[in-house]
């Protein structure tokens, strides 16, 4: 392994410099200064090259403190907020502080009582590091910059200890779970292949309702969901599992809404970056989620192909595209909450508002107080603004955000940090408050009891359709419904 100083920066000096980080840490050694020979018990040995990990840099300031480097995301020197990394050979009892010392954003959670994760061999389920164990501040010694610095003691010799930003959910993690919804074999969730990212990478996409919706001729009212476009806001994974375990679930209120809507679902649409363990970007350095207008057949392929399919649906008078949602989490603000369009139409504006009042009622950790609606000139190359100016007024499309820390409930002020099952739990609700918003819970009472059908139908209509030519980036307005839609760039429709 190439010899790296091990000797505390000074300050103003480069050694903080991210232009020497050029990838993750692999197995690398930290060695006291002047030692020579083998590494001994509590010379830590930091590793992030595995699946989404990141750490691009380690120097050692003093025997228990070590400051730390995100690497910056591919191509992009941007972005430096997700890292994720292990460290072993550790002495038991051993007490260190690590400071993250080049975060991108100066506004943090951290300052609000997030802690890091942490888990390790012996004990594989993440936990949130002590509050009090973690320090956020502006440190002299990095240019002013931001640091967080955390206090761990390791206690067991053996294990292999793992630190994240928030709880990690892989491209594999995600697959296996995919695949094993697919071998329960359900007549009413198929899955296809809409193509591939950069790196070949699959870019899935679900169908979740009765067969009964897929059959020749048959209308449809499609809600359309998407999530992981940043790669590194992982809670977006596990809301996204959330809605699709209870959609295709034998709850009532489930077999009610696959039998009125089609529920269309791309829950990973950056597999690369999320694999690389970047946080906002691909593997090409691109911010996916501002390239909604114009995405690139070879750059932005997941963003293109799903683009295509969208306007394909559009554009077919027997679907009706009600919902666009696109999930995302916050690295600044508490509880989940949403993002809406501005329009001119009073009315419209008003019926946007609907389904995030229906939502704060369903879940506890839902803010209506914090969902806004914007049209930020930053904000119209995004999903929610690209599909709000060329969606006819029948169609609402929103951002859903869920913190990276905490929600707060009924009023007061404490904190209450997020959990996986939380960020499922606020899926499971999203799902659920679409039975309010069609007024379909009179339904419930008459759904028997199911038996479980295995499949037999067709696939749902549209699959690979949209690979087999190129599709117009506008829609040709046929159908009654289109007509009041405005065709011209919708970028200048705000």
């Amino acid at each position: 392994m190439a010899e790296r100083s091990q000797t505390a920066p000074e300050a103003g000096s480069d050694m903080g410099n991210d232009d020497a980080i050029g990838g993750n840490v692999s197995k690398y050694v930290v060695l006291p200064t002047g030692y020579c020979g083998q590494p001994k018990k509590g010379h830590l040995i930091f590793d992030a090259c595995f699946e989404s990990g990141n750490l691009g840099r380690v120097d050692q300031v003093s025997e228990f403190e070590f400051d730390l480097f995100i690497r910056p995301d591919t191509c992009n020197p941007r972005f430096r907020v997700w890292f994720n990394f292990t460290v072993e050979n550790v002495k038991e009892s051993q007490r260190v502080i690590f400071n993250i010392v080049n975060f991108s954003k100066t506004k943090s959670l951290y300052r609000d009582g997030m802690a890091p994760m942490v888990k390790s061999t012996s004990r594989p389920k993440w936990q949130r590091l002590p509050p009090k164990n973690v320090y956020y501040y502006r440190c002299p010694d990095h240019r002013k910059n931001y640091v967080m610095s955390f206090a761990f003691c390791f206690d067991r010799e053996e294990d292999i200890y793992q630190f994240a930003y928030c709880y990690p959910y892989t491209y594999t993690r995600f697959q296996h779970y995919l695949d094993s919804l697919q071998k329960r074999n359900m007549d009413y969730f198929f899955r296809e292949q809409l193509g591939q990212s950069v790196q070949q990478r699959q870019l899935d996409l679900l169908t979740i309702t009765s067969p009964d919706n897929l059959r020749e001729g048959a209308e449809q009212k499609v809600v359309f969901i998407t999530g992981r476009v940043h790669p590194g806001e992982t809670p977006s994974s596990f809301v996204c599992q959330g809605i699709i375990d209870f959609l295709i679930s034998q709850h009532p209120i489930a077999r009610v809404l696959r039998e009125h809507l089609v529920f269309k679902i791309a829950p990973m649409l950056n597999p690369d970056g999320v694999y690389l363990g970047n946080y906002r970007c691909s593997l090409m350095g691109f911010d996916l989620n501002r390239h909604w207008l114009d995405p690139s057949p070879w750059a932005h392929p997941t963003l293109h192909g799903v683009k295509q399919l969208i306007i394909q649906m559009y554009n077919d008078p027997k679907t009706s595209l009600e919902f666009y949602i696109d999930i995302h989490a916050h690295s600044t603000m508490m509880n989940g909450f949403m993002y809406g369009n501005i329009f001119e139409d009073e009315e419209r504006f008003q019926r946007q508002a609907v389904f995030p009042k229906l939502l704060c009622q369903n879940a506890e950790d839902f803010s209506y107080s914090s969902t806004s609606f914007n049209r930020d000139a930053v904000k119209a190359g995004t999903g929610r603004r690209f599909l709000g100016g060329l969606l006819d007024h029948t169609s609402y499309c929103y951002t859903l955000e869920v913190s990276f820390y905490s929600y707060t409930i009924g009023g007061t002020t404490a904190a209450v940090p997020y959990t996986e099952e939380a960020y499922m739990k606020l899926g499971r609700n999203v799902a659920r408050t679409f039975l309010d918003y069609y007024r379909l819970n009179p339904m419930v009472e008459k759904v028997a009891i199911p038996m479980p059908r295995l499949r037999k139908g067709k696939p749902p209509s549209y699959k690979h359709s949209l690979l087999r030519g190129p599709a117009s980036n506008h829609p040709n307005g046929k159908g009654d419904k289109k007509s009041s839609v405005n065709h011209k760039d919708p970028s200048n429709s705000f």
